[in-house]
């Protein structure tokens, strides 16, 4: 072994503590890399595999009723590949020790039980039988919250009709690996599942047969969607078309590709900070090494190393260390990974749901930490490589002390000795103070962001549910129907208090853009549904106008005073010009609200709604939805308590898995930035702190004049990182803004205290380590003087 690597082994060891805390610190920012990249890489993978296998379509089209002969002329669009049509109705499902209404999408299936496009895994049991009319398969996320299997028994609500189902298999369908409803904030597998059940069946049942309702399509390479689109359009609008749209806004694929990108995004913000902590403090130990092997560097110089190899010795040190954590980190990334996957199995239905890491990722993290090395070591070896041997032969000029800002202004009188040793000792190095704050600082808003997340699903459930949603349930009926049927579900047992609602779908045009989306025909003064400003507070639905989201306002280009056309997608297709008159602050989904009434006038028709928004008596809950089962114009009946109950349920594991992990790596970096420069203080001051423990100082005294000066850093960066914690969590807010919802930047003070919490124990822990070397110095080696 050469002199050199015997030196570098015997430094590493010498130091351990600190090459463990820098090693962590890397590890931990490797780690997060490998793991959201290769959860990005894994979810994509699996999601473009299973679309392959199951012939995924990537157009559909919903139409009130079309012949089936309509078909032939689908397929002569230009650019269409394949096409099927289908049937498909939302039903109020009977299921067995569930007392409250279910919903089912009920999807008619050819012959064979298999369809073309959108080919169905089977998880359990078998496909239906042609010539068993009334087997139905379902979906694995309902048959599992409901404890359904093969050989049970459930009854649909069919055109008004009660019809008792077989279930025969549970299967997935690329079209729902995420099964929420249009229009709902969550998804709830207890309440709302996929049926397939066989066409024929489906078409006696509403009498359709000889005609369809939606098809699903592909397109031939190079076809161009929004071609087929408009043609589909034009070619659907006689049969009540709802308008034809594309797979990027089919909800299931859009829910998943916001949550692959949100992995991509972590991938990308989060590893900076902790490179950036870990090259700060390789800095500083290198730094100090540099400065305490003077006559060292000088001795190896004098004996014919040339600067270059010297150099090179002090580089490889800092890459050695970086080294181990970045294979540390690449196999703790690994199982983040691993694990964070696993945890998307409750959301994201796929037959295989495989976790994989490139053969290329582990060398990128890997090459990412040893360029954080390089960076922070440069530094650190050009000194090595200027200092010339009889320059480091002298040792270094000692220290000017001067009064500082505090002692200046008159508050001496205040300051103890120590306290002004303590001051003059960080105005020597203003910088190194400042970078300790910083890093120590930097940690501060990992916390922030880990308690940061639950803090906004909190709000956003209290927005949605309790100060926008404020009804118990939401009664859809098959069509629009009449006020009167408002005033007949008012008298069912259990109901206090009853809202009309009526949605259209439409398309909202602002020049050449448009968006496809519903308008909520809200009462002028409702109380049940409530339309909020920045302030929670309610927002008047003005008589004549529209109100949109901000960010449909922002998609489309559009401020209060501009006006757009609504294309109505249902009954005879009105198209009407209307002002905007407000964008509001909605979280969940891209709406238009108007008054009720002046959406029925637009529509030209009656008093119409299409649903009710209901205040339940919890004692007669049972008594009421046994009756709206009963109901033959009632198409679903959503339930707000079961809806929260299912998504808390599957998001306060997942938030529980990235808070720990986060929290984790946050104290990690804590403890990194204070012992390292705790350690760095304490090898520089080691003879000063020994003198004065000779001349009569108390251990207590000589290390609390060490750990006052951390202690002073630690203050000044919590309410510095916190402040930095906010601003991130706004940054991170930004890019993980998806279509369908938003994230709103609310942090509860608990979570700043907490994290300031986190912080100080990461920061006492680390000083009680350093107090214990104090205590164990040896005086005699201490103060041995080298000449």
């Amino acid at each position: 072994m050469k002199v050199l690597d015997r030196k570098l082994l015997r430094d590493l060891g010498r130091m351990k503590g600190q090459v463990i805390t820098i090693a962590i610190v890397v590890a931990c920012g490797i780690a997060v890399f490998v793991s959201a990249l290769s959860t990005y890489d894994s979810l994509w993978q699996s999601q473009q595999d299973y679309y392959a296998t199951a012939r995924f379509a990537q157009v559909f089209a919903h139409v009130k009723r079309a012949p089936t002969p309509l078909v032939h002329q689908v397929r002569e669009i230009p650019g269409i590949a394949e096409v099927e049509p289908r049937l498909v109705y939302e039903v109020t499902l009977d299921v067995p020790g569930v007392a409250a209404p279910v919903v089912g999408r009920m999807i008619g299936v050819p012959t064979g039980g298999q369809p073309t496009l959108n080919r169905l895994y089977l998880r359990r049991g078998r496909l239906i039988d042609a010539a068993r009319a009334h087997e139905v398969v379902i979906s694995e996320g309902f048959a599992l919250a409901n404890h359904l299997n093969p050989g049970d028994q459930i009854a649909a609500i069919l055109n008004g009709r009660r019809q008792e189902l077989e279930i025969v298999g549970v299967v997935l369908s690329a079209e729902y690996v995420y099964a929420i409803r249009a229009g709902d904030p969550l998804p709830d597998n207890r309440q709302f599942g996929i049926v397939w059940i066989n066409h024929d069946t489906l078409a006696s049942a509403f009498t359709m047969e000889g005609a369809f309702n939606n098809v699903v399509l592909t397109l031939a390479p190079r076809a161009s969607e929004p071609a087929v689109l408009a043609t589909l359009d034009r070619l659907f609008t006689p049969y009540g078309g709802l308008g034809a749209y594309g797979r990027d806004h089919q909800l299931s694929h859009l829910f998943l590709s916001e949550e692959i990108r949100q992995q991509e995004v972590m991938a990308t913000t989060m590893p900076p900070i902790f490179l950036a902590v870990a090259i700060f403090l390789l800095h500083v130990v290198l730094g100090r090494i540099v400065t305490g092997q003077r006559e060292q560097i000088a001795a190896l110089k004098a004996l014919g190393y040339d600067n270059l190899t010297v150099g090179l010795h002090y580089l490889k040190l800092g890459c050695l260390i970086v080294m181990v954590g970045s294979l540390f980190g690449v196999v703790l990334g690994a199982w983040l990974g691993r694990l964070m996957t696993a945890n998307y199995v409750d959301f994201f239905r796929f037959p295989i749901l495989a976790f994989r890491v490139q053969p290329w990722l582990p060398l990128l993290g890997i090459g990412v930490g040893l360029l954080s090395a390089l960076v922070a070591t440069v530094s650190a070896v050009r000194r090595v490589m200027v200092l010339t041997p009889a320059e480091a032969m002298r040792p270094p000029a000692p220290p000017r002390y001067r009064h500082t800002l505090i002692e200046r202004l008159g508050f001496v009188r205040w300051l103890s000795p120590q306290g002004r040793m303590v001051l003059r000792h960080i105005g020597l190095r203003p910088g190194r103070a400042l970078m300790t704050t910083v890093g120590i600082a930097l940690a501060v808003p990992i916390l922030v962001l880990a308690f940061f997340w639950q803090d906004a699903i909190a709000y956003m459930m209290t927005v949605q549910f309790f100060a926008i949603d404020r009804g118990d349930a939401t009664v859809t009926f098959t069509e629009p129907v009449t006020r009167r049927a408002l005033r007949e579900i008012e008298q069912l047992p259990g109901v206090m208090q009853v809202e009309g609602v009526r949605a259209v779908p439409v398309r909202v045009w602002a020049g050449h853009q448009s968006y496809r989306t519903a308008v909520q025909g809200l009462p002028p003064h409702a109380t049940l549904r409530r339309v909020l400003n920045d302030q929670l507070q309610p927002i008047p639905i003005p008589t004549d106008g529209l109100l949109l989201t901000d960010r449909l306002g922002e998609r489309l280009g559009l401020r209060p005073g501009d006006r757009v056309v609504l294309e109505a997608l249902e009954g005879t297709r009105v198209r009407r010009e209307v002002e905007v008159t407000q964008l509001v602050n909605d979280i969940f989904g891209m709406s238009a609200y108007m008054e009720i009434h002046a959406l029925n006038r637009l529509m030209s028709e009656g008093e119409a709604i299409s649903s009710v928004s209901v205040a339940v008596d919890p004692a007669h809950e049972e008594e009421l939805y046994a009756r709206l089962k009963q109901l033959p114009k009632v198409a679903t009946v959503s339930l707000k308590r079961r809806a929260l109950a299912s998504f808390r349920e599957t998001v306060a594991k997942f938030v529980l898995v990235f808070t720990g992990i986060l929290t984790v790596f946050a104290v990690a970096i804590a403890v990194g930035v204070v012992y390292n420069n705790a350690r760095v203080a304490l090898a520089e001051r080691a003879w000063e702190l020994a003198s004065l423990r000779v001349l009569g100082f108390t251990r207590a005294e000589v290390s609390t004049m060490l750990l006052n000066e951390l202690a002073i850093e630690l203050l000044a960066a919590i309410p510095f990182g916190l402040w930095l914690g906010y601003w991130f969590v706004v940054a991170i807010g930004s890019h993980h803004q998806a279509e369908m919802f938003r994230i709103p930047a609310v942090i509860a003070p608990r979570s700043y205290a907490l994290a300031a919490l986190v912080i100080l124990l990461a920061g006492v822990g680390s000083a009680l380590i350093v107090r214990h070397r104090i205590d164990h110095l040896d005086l005699v080696s201490v103060l041995k003087t080298r000449e």
